[in-house]
């Protein structure tokens, strides 16, 4: 049995199939890649996220990276238009695909604190991509070497490719089965209440349930619609969903291209022929058949054994977050690359006093002395990188004060609304504290409080506030 399902599934992704569905995707693709980085220039985003900042947070499996020099980011951001273009056009298809994401990658890699969910997926993608043919039909290089053109590709290309986006989805759904999510909803009663003065929808968002409404809708939606894209007869209803949940999102959230992201995205789950079909009545092209693939060599099967390495790779990432335990949300354990999107409103306050262990002095040092206003909204609600300064400022002052000093933080934070508490043990000396991957102790347990409800009537939430 188990022999006979390995076999129908290997030929499933060996057959041949339709090119024009994931042609249509690299145009698609390239031209998101295009959009994106003549924003970043346009906008001076590069000066101000790679040039500007002081202090740059690294990842822990990847320290060495370093920014270039501003003649140096600037003219990366160029190489990313010029071969994100490429890509959409289908020009030297390889080069371009692997230069983008080895771009996009270094970018990413440069301030933990610019992660962004849907620019790790587009990484992902465009690494997929990078092993993918996907250049052999509508494309220059098909114009231009006719030898290596092909009205068809093998399924594979399609399912790594539909997988990728599944996982996105899927986790992005399990994060929101949480109690904050379902039972408060939070955090998008906090984001919806800010949000009541729009023009048209505000008095919509100011209803006591529109919070518990969109927060249920959107875990739903998550959770279930990659099974709607995959069914043929649900397909199209489905992807009007996707337009109008992205569209929604899209107008009420600041979260650049996310939205435009998961709608290309999810053309993966289209029929192979899809741009046949859409264009028929132009253009009238017979829609190859699948063809049974010949027998797989030893090079095939042992590409099919690594892009199944690399599948349960991406399903298992996102689960290390429950090998913590606790509140993920607060400890920010496996909290990156995760897929955990939208999920909780955090900020903190941090102040740091490092203490001269041979004479006694204390020094109070504010994060602003090393960060810009945008780094310090964000490294402080991130343990890791809370430790990550600590120990820079170690550093620094081992060289002023001639030895070894010891620094601890006072981090105080909130979470969804509820009433600020301490993040990080404060008698801790962060300089002192391993780095790993391992469960960070000094940071302490999340609050036990129930988060307020801004959408409640006022007598509700002076109850609340008196039992709390």
């Amino acid at each position: 049995m188990t022999e006979r399902a390995s076999a129908w599934l290997r030929a499933r992704l060996l057959d041949r199939r339709d090119a024009a569905g994931l042609a249509a995707f690299r145009c698609l693709f390239g031209l998101l890649g295009l959009i994106s980085a003549l924003r970043f220039l346009h906008y001076g985003w590069v000066d101000e996220l790679f040039v500007r900042p002081r202090f740059f947070f690294s990842y822990g499996f990847a320290p060495f990276v370093e920014p270039l020099d501003s003649t140096g980011m600037h003219a990366l951001f160029w190489v990313l238009a010029v071969s994100a273009a490429c890509v959409a056009v289908g020009l030297l298809y390889r080069v371009a695909i692997v230069t983008f994401f080895l771009g996009i990658s270094y970018v990413q890699l440069v301030d933990v604190t610019n992660y962004l969910n849907h620019y790790y997926l587009v990484s992902l993608l465009a690494l997929l991509m990078s092993f993918m043919p996907l250049s052999r039909a509508y494309s220059l290089d098909a114009l231009l070497f006719p030898a290596r053109a092909s009205a068809t590709l093998p399924g594979w290309c399609t399912a790594l490719l539909r997988l990728q986006v599944a996982v996105v989805y899927v986790f992005a759904g399990l994060a929101k089965v949480t109690e904050d999510w379902l039972v408060h909803a939070q955090p998008l009663d906090i984001w919806l209440s800010s949000r009541s003065g729009l023009p048209i929808i505000g008095p919509a968002l100011a209803l006591p349930w529109m919070p518990y409404a969109m927060s249920w809708g959107g875990c739903l939606f998550d959770l279930t619609i990659v099974g709607w894209l995959s069914w043929r007869r649900s397909r199209p209803y489905a992807f009007a969903l996707v337009l109008f949940f992205h569209a929604l999102t899209k107008a009420l959230f600041p979260i650049g291209m996310f939205p435009a992201i998961m709608i290309v995205a999810a053309t993966v789950f289209f029929a192979e022929s899809w741009p046949r079909r859409f264009m028929r009545g132009t253009a009238r092209t017979a829609i190859p058949r699948a063809q049974r693939a010949d027998r797989p060599s030893a090079w095939t099967k042992l590409g099919l054994a690594t892009a199944g390495v690399f599948a349960v790779v991406q399903i298992l990432v996102p689960l290390r977050a429950h090998l913590y335990g606790g509140n993920v949300h607060w400890h920010e354990q496996g909290m990156r690359f995760s897929w955990r999107v939208m999920v909780r409103e955090k900020n903190a306050s941090v102040t740091y006093l490092v203490e001269n262990p041979r004479t006694g002095r204390v020094f109070e040092v504010s994060p602003r002395r090393y960060l810009d206003n945008r780094q310090e909204r964000e490294f402080g609600a991130q343990p890791d990188l809370v430790q990550q300064l600590a120990k820079q400022i170690a550093r620094d002052y081992a060289v002023r004060e001639g030895g070894p000093v010891h620094v601890r933080a006072d981090v105080i934070a909130s979470l969804n609304g509820r009433r600020s508490a301490r993040l990080i043990d404060p008698q801790v000396d962060l300089a002192a504290v391993a780095d790993g991957l391992d469960s960070r102790p000094w940071i302490l347990p999340a609050p036990a409080s129930k988060p307020p409800y801004l959408h409640a009537p006022r007598w509700k939430n002076a109850r609340s506030e008196a039992q709390r």
